[in-house]
This record gives structure tokens, C-alpha cells and sequence, in this order.
């Protein structure tokens, strides 16, 4: 084909250069100027590795796809680049010269000398070598604390940026539906409310800092049958419009997200790859979303290898073109000679090609890739001497104070304090026995997607890059004083119980006994947490129990502490532990958050993002059940949790009380008002985490219990008092009707104000009066919370 260059220009710069122009004009000129070759270029990346002497990426060689040719596919132009810095270890101010030196290879190469966009995981930190570990993704939903998220993503987006990437292939926006999955760790929690408000924060502190945030898995991945990854997802339209999909509508419409990743699942026969209602339909013609839809790895080839509704790489690629997946990532399969034979056979249309190009380019453009001034030297190495590589290494800090700092917090806030017969906190034991498989390890702060878990183990020479202190270091400078003796009593799943009798000497001589256990992440069932370590059931792995429950029957006290990625069953140390410390892979700053809980330094204000069960079986379920959903007399399995959804203790106490209601009736369109009470009724400060849930006695089709719809954080000194005011949009009582939209239903509701899912301390009854009302996604998505101080003299009204 014969490329239409008869576009206007200046003598100096092209329209598409020009930054003074429309974006929409300067893609346009440039889409005409191109040639097929160069726009299919642009929808498919390439997976490379930086290189750890500053030259440039070299391709990476998966085993599920053939080598690349870099040399053959430059003079193109090339859409992506794929983990050059999350592929093995490389220093990040050499890997930001390799990357430097590779765009300047790929701009000189293309006609038009556009630079390839550079994306990289960042689930729970940048995912490269020396880079901050923060909390995985379930210790966010843990901290119920949208704004300290943010702050996490601005500064996981900051260290991304200035060594030249800009997307990240976060935030998880799926909802949990079975605890067995192993991608659990992954995920924001169990409730859809709180895994879109935690997810957009992250949404708008990784775009503050110029990343792209990519949302994923678009849509039902948590939703599997029977909790194993990548398999069929069984459910109705109501289920995921009502819990799968709100998370990321509000990503979009509140957090402006600019990419989505498809879901490898199919949903009652329909691949989300292939799903042109989901992808187009309501993506972009209903939410609005303007950004691009990029592949899950190798998703796209699954069409034809997994799913069998494409004969061919070609048909997988129109399947997905079709359905509105703008880029093949992590590297050329589908979109390349295969795309290009279905073109010129006439098998797919341009149009197709022309409508992805456009709103990959537009991206660019967001970026100033496309700008005639566009620098590719990163804010890390400007002013630096960049022929010399030698005196770089080590001069780009990843790991800053700052950074540690900002982990440290979100950790303390995570760990969910869930019984304590007021052994905790500890009142300087003269000897603590420490016993368990995570107990000396310094990677069980993290999770599947660290690098350390990720990518390091399979170097198994290099250090870490990162410091990792273990739970035994960290005891140890918190309990300067204390005998402190380590006993390992079994592994995390290797079933050895030759250590418990050890274990059980060492508990019996000791004060308290801290028992360390739970996961090891890992990826394709070399872990018990993370992608492709799903769980046959909720049971701790290996002999874990059997320790536990040989400790317990010692007489000594036992403090239960989980370093995890997903809750488990605890038997009898629900009833029988002194007390019970649950944390979700916490990051490099974890042991000394759990550290500071134990002794008391710190006060746990973590509330449970998933449900604890009190069984190993009985899934899939989460505190959102239906009636149907309760315990009863007719099953023999009751899925009650020992430990529900948003549970979470504290060191001091708090009373709520002086509930007044401004208003118990509203139309169908308006809102209600709700103040409160909460004082500190304690010793010492602590932070209540109010929860705001909705009961509808009476629907036009089934309802959840009660679900949440808003929540905040009260900070309170001991003795202090606030007045908690929240105004509640009738919005927040919508739900998919009969007929497939969303609808606000006038009746009697209940709001519930509650310290967990099954702890209401006030409740409020309102009517919502005047027709149905159709709302959309311009409906309003929060309650709003305001607080006063109340002054010990002031009466609390």
C-alpha cells in the first residue's frame, strides 16, 4: 500500500510533532502518513531485558514464543517495550542507560521517530531490581485508607518515570469471590466499594507522576470456578455488573485510568479477549473510556491455544481487534506477519487497525512521546557522564528513606489485630519463643509480584537488592532485653513434623511463644500464594496446623502471627490462641510493623479486607451473601466466618452513640443525613475505622445482606471526640434490576454503622420515596464523611 503523505507541515516541524496542535489533528496527519507495515508496528510490543552494562535491551526469549528479530522489525517503528528492567537484575541507573540507548535505536530506525512505550509491573512497588517492596495490594485494602495509597502510587510512579517507564501494568481491580485462587495476595479485598476506592487512589497517584495505570483483569479473573487460575468464570449478568465491574468504573470515570487489560477468562463462552460488548460496548460507548485496551500476556494467541474460537493466529487477531484490543503485548505473535497476511488477503479491514492506532498514538501523544522536543534521557541520568557507564552503577536509589518510610506506614496500618485475650501487648517477656517456617525468612514479607519473588529467584547469585529484615531481626530490636529463642518446627508445605517436638520444648520453657506462618509466594505452584498457586482448600499449607495446634496444647500463651497472601482457617486457635496477628505479605517494612504491634509501640488499626473462615471448605464464600448465603438448618456447612469482613481490634476502645438522623426521607434522586458520635474511650490514641453498610429489607430481585458503601478513618488522642457527619446519596442504593439497568428503588433501607460487617453500633432507618430512577455511570459513587472535634464542654449534637 501506497502511504497518503500529502499532509500539511511546516518547513521545521510535522503536524504530528507539533505540540502546539490538537492531539486528535496531529494522530490524524500522522495516521495518514503511514504505511500498514508502520501502523500495525505500533500495537505490539517486544519483551526485553535492559542490559546490566548499559548497552541496549537485548530481546527476551519466552518459552511460549518464537525469537524476535529487533533489526527486522525496527525500521517499522515498534509500539512497546516489554519489563526492560523487570526481565532479570540490572542496576536501575544502568538499565535506564540501556533503555535510553535502545529508544534512541528505535527512533533512528522508524521514518517518523517514534519511541516505543516502556511498561513494567508494579503491583506492590516497581518491579525491578532494588526497588521499595511495598505492601501487596490486599494489605492496602487492609489500611481502609484511600489517600495513603495514593501517596504510595505517586512515589511507585515518581521511581518508574524517572528512569524512563511509563506505564504500569496495575492496579488488580478484581473482586475476591473464592479465597482458594492464588492470585488473592493480588487483589484490593472482597467488597467491590472498597476495592474501587483503594483502586482509583492508586489510579490517580501513579497518574499524578505521568504513568499510565493499567487496570486489570477486565473482567471475572477472580471469579473462576473452584478458585483455579486461568479457568472458566460461571456467573450472571447481575453478579458482574453489580460486584466485578463498579471497581473499575470508577477507576475510569473517577480516576481518569487510560488502559485496561483483558482478562484471560471466558465468561459463559465468550472470551473476554474476543467480547466486543465488554471491550466496546460498555467500556467505550457506555463508561466513556478513551484509552487503550492492551492484551494480557499472550492473551491474545489463547484465543486459538485455550479458548478455540480462532482457527488461526490471523483469526485471533481480528477476534481481537474486533473486540476492541488495541495492543498485543507482552510481544509480537498475532499482530504481526499473521495481521498483516489477514490485511492483505482483505480478512480484517483497516478501519480495525486505523481505530487502535489512533487511540495508541493519542497515548503517545498524552505522553510527549510524539513531540519534537521529546527528551529519551530520564530524569535519572540527566546532568550524567552517560559514555562512561562504570561511574553510573549504583547512583539511581530506588530503596530511598522515604520510600521505607511511606512502606513502613501503609504496613503498620495493614496489620489486622483479630483476637487478644490481652496477652498483646507484650509486657517485656524475660523469654519469647519463636517458632515457625517464616519466621527466618526475609522474603516472606513478600509477595508474588516482588521482584525478589518474581524475577530474583530465578538468579539465585544475586543478592536481593533490597534489605529484608526477618521477624527474628526485628524482635530482636524490639525486645533488646528479652531471651530470644528460634525454633523453624516445620516448613511452610513440606509436611516435615520432625521439628515440632523441638518446637514444643522450646514453647514450654518460654513466656509467650510467637508462632510465624502462612505463605511462601511463588509463581505456577512453586509457592502457596500467588499466580498459579491456587489452594485445594483454606487449610494452612503442610503441617502448619499441626504445629500450631501442638503449641497450643503447651499451656503456654501463643500469639498467632500470619505473614500471608490469603486468610486461612485456624482451627482451634481462633477460641484458643492469646491472640491472633494477621498481615498480608506487609513488604521490606512488615517484620518491624508486626514488631511494633506486638510490643505496643504501634496501635493496630487494620480491618480485615476478606473474610477469615472458621472452616477449610465451604467456598466460594464472602461476607456479601444473599440470604440464601446465611447458615441455616438445612445444610450441613456453615459458612459463617470466625472472622468477618472489615473485623479488626484495637489497644484502646471506642463508643459511638448520639446517633441523630437530618434526614429519613429522600426521593429517588436525593440523599440522606447521618451524625455521630465516636469517643476514645481508652488509655491511649487509636484510630476507629467507621463502615457505613446498607441492608434493603425488600428488592425486585435478591440482594446481598448488606453491603458496604462508604467508610473513614477517625484518628482520636485518648479521651477525644469526634462528630462523624455523613451524607448519603440515594444513588448508593442502586442495583441491576430485572431489566439489565441500574436502578434506585423507593422503599425502606437500613444504614448501618459499624465497626465491622457483623458489629453495627448504630443504625438508622430511611424510606426512599417517589418512582424507580435509572441511573448510569454518572451516578454518584461515595458518601461523604465530615469531621468535627467536639469539645469536652460542647454537647454533642
Amino acid at each position: 500500500m501506497t502511504a497518503n503523505v500529502a499532509v500539511e507541515t511546516t518547513p521545521e516541524v510535522p503536524v504530528w510533532n507539533d505540540p502546539t496542535q490538537d492531539i486528535g489533528t496531529r494522530v490524524s496527519a500522522l495516521i495518514d502518513a503511514m504505511t500498514l507495515e508502520e501502523k500495525t508496528a505500533q500495537l505490539y510490543g517486544v519483551w526485553v531485558g535492559a542490559s546490566d552494562e548499559g548497552g541496549e535491551v537485548a530481546p527476551h526469549q519466552h518459552d511460549m514464543e518464537e525469537a524476535v528479530d529487533l533489526d527486522a522489525l525496527l525500521p517499522a517503528g515498534l509500539g512497546q517495550l516489554t519489563r526492560p528492567f523487570g526481565t532479570a537484575p540490572v542496576d536501575p541507573a544502568l538499565g535506564a542507560l540501556s533503555l535510553l540507548r535502545t529508544q534512541n535505536r528505535i527512533t533512528a530506525a522508524n521514518r517518523f521517530g517514534i519511541p516505543a512505550l516502556a511498561h513494567e509491573e508494579c503491583l506492590a512497588g516497581f518491579a525491578t531490581w532494588g526497588a521499595t517492596a511495598y505492601p501487596v495490594p490486599l494489605s492496602w485494602g487492609a489500611t481502609f485508607d484511600p489517600d495513603l495509597i495514593r501517596r504510595m502510587a505517586a512515589a511507585i510512579g515518581r521511581d518508574m518515570r524517572s528512569v524512563g517507564v511509563h506505564q504500569g501494568l496495575a492496579p488488580v481491580l478484581d473482586v475476591v469471590r473464592d479465597a482458594r485462587w492464588g492470585r488473592v495476595e493480588e487483589t484490593i479485598g472482597e467488597d467491590p466499594y472498597l476495592v474501587g476506592s483503594i483502586g482509583t487512589a492508586y489510579v490517580q497517584g501513579l497518574g499524578s507522576a505521568g504513568v499510565v495505570a493499567t487496570l486489570k483483569h477486565f473482567a471475572g479473573y477472580s471469579a473462576s470456578r473452584a478458585g483455579r487460575n486461568l479457568a472458566p468464570v460461571g456467573m450472571g449478568p447481575r453478579e458482574r455488573a453489580d460486584v466485578l465491574l463498579p471497581p473499575f468504573e470508577m477507576a475510569i470515570v473517577e480516576g481518569g485510568a487510560d488502559s485496561v487489560m483483558h482478562a484471560y477468562t471466558d465468561t459463559d463462552g465468550i472470551p473476554s479477549a474476543a467480547d466486543e460488548d465488554l471491550l466496546t460496548g460498555l467500556l467505550r460507548d457506555t463508561w466513556g473510556f478513551e484509552g487503550t485496551v492492551v492484551a494480557d500476556y499472550f492473551g491474545i494467541a489463547f484465543l486459538k491455544t485455550l479458548h478455540g474460537i480462532a482457527g488461526d493466529w490471523a483469526e485471533a487477531a481480528a477476534a481481537a481487534l474486533r473486540a476492541g484490543v488495541d495492543v498485543e503485548l507482552p510481544t509480537v505473535k498475532t499482530f504481526g506477519a499473521p495481521l498483516a497476511e489477514a490485511l492483505a488477503a482483505g480478512r480484517v479491514p483497516e478501519a480495525l487497525i486505523d481505530r487502535a492506532l489512533r487511540r495508541v498514538l493519542t497515548q503517545k501523544a498524552r505522553l510527549g512521546l510524539l513531540d519534537a522536543g521529546w527528551d529519551p534521557v530520564p530524569a535519572a541520568l540527566r546532568g550524567a557522564d552517560l559514555d562512561d557507564p562504570g561511574i553510573l552503577r549504583g547512583t539511581v536509589d530506588l530503596d530511598t528513606e522515604a520510600n521505607r518510610e511511606l512502606a513502613r506506614t501503609i504496613a503498620e496500618e495493614a496489620v489486622v489485630l483479630l483476637t487478644n485475650d490481652g496477652t498483646l501487648p507484650l509486657a517485656r517477656p524475660r523469654r519469647i519463643a519463636l517458632i515457625g517456617p517464616n519466621a527466618t525468612v526475609g522474603t516472606a514479607v513478600l509477595g508474588c509480584y516482588s521482584f525478589p519473588q518474581h524475577v530474583g529467584v530465578h538468579h539465585p547469585g544475586t543478592p536481593a537488592g533490597i534489605e529484608l529484615p526477618t521477624l527474628e531481626d526485628a524482635l530482636r530490636r524490639e525486645f533488646p532485653d528479652t531471651e530470644l529463642t528460634v525454633v523453624q518446627g516445620t516448613g511452610v508445605d513440606d509436611g516435615d513434623v520432625f521439628g515440632i517436638a523441638e518446637a514444643v520444648d522450646t514453647a514450654r520453657q518460654a513466656d509467650v511463644v510467637v508462632v510465624a506462618l502462612g505463605d511462601r509466594a511463588g509463581l505456577f505452584g512453586r509457592g502457596t500464594s500467588g499466580e498459579g498457586c491456587d489452594a485445594e482448600s483454606l487449610a494452612l499449607p503442610g503441617a502448619q496446623q499441626r504445629l500450631l495446634d501442638a503449641l497450643l496444647d503447651t499451656g503456654t500463651p501463643v500469639v498467632t502471627v500470619l505473614l500471608a497472601g490469603r486468610p486461612y482457617a485456624l482451627g482451634r486457635a481462633v477460641d484458643e490462641a492469646a491472640a491472633i496477628v494477621q498481615s498480608f505479605f506487609p513488604g521490606v517494612e512488615g517484620t518491624s510493623a508486626i514488631a511494633g504491634v506486638l510490643s505496643g509501640r504501634t496501635n493496630p488499626s487494620g480491618r480485615l479486607p476478606v473474610s477469615v473462615p472458621r472452616d477449610t471448605g465451604g467456598q466460594p464464600a464472602t461476607y456479601l451473601g444473599a440470604r440464601l448465603a446465611q447458615a441455616s438448618d438445612v445444610s450441613s456447612i456453615d459458612p459463617t466466618a470466625a472472622f468477618v469482613f472489615g473485623h479488626g481490634l484495637s489497644y484502646t476502645s471506642f463508643d459511638w452513640g448520639e446517633l441523630t438522623v437530618g434526614r429519613a426521607e429522600a426521593d429517588t434522586g436525593g440523599e440522606f443525613s447521618l451524625a455521630f458520635t465516636v469517643r476514645n474511650t481508652g488509655e491511649r490514641s487509636g484510630t476507629e475505622v467507621v463502615q457505613l453498610y446498607l441492608h434493603d429489607p425488600v428488592a425486585s430481585v435478591v440482594q446481598p445482606v448488606q453491603r458496604l458503601i462508604g467508610y473513614t478513618r477517625v484518628r482520636l488522642a485518648a479521651g477525644e471526640a469526634r462528630r462523624v457527619r455523613v451524607t448519603v446519596p440515594a444513588d448508593l442504593a442502586s442495583f441491576t434490576g430485572r431489566d439489565g439497568r441500574r436502578v434506585v428503588e423507593p422503599g425502606e433501607l437500613r444504614l448501618r454503622l459499624a465497626a465491622s460487617s457483623a458489629d453495627a453500633r448504630l443504625t438508622a432507618t430511611v424510606t426512599l420515596t417517589g418512582p424507580e430512577r435509572h441511573v448510569d455511570h454518572t451516578r454518584r459513587f461515595h458518601a461523604r464523611f465530615e469531621q468535627e472535634t467536639v469539645r469536652p464542654a460542647d454537647p454533642a449534637v
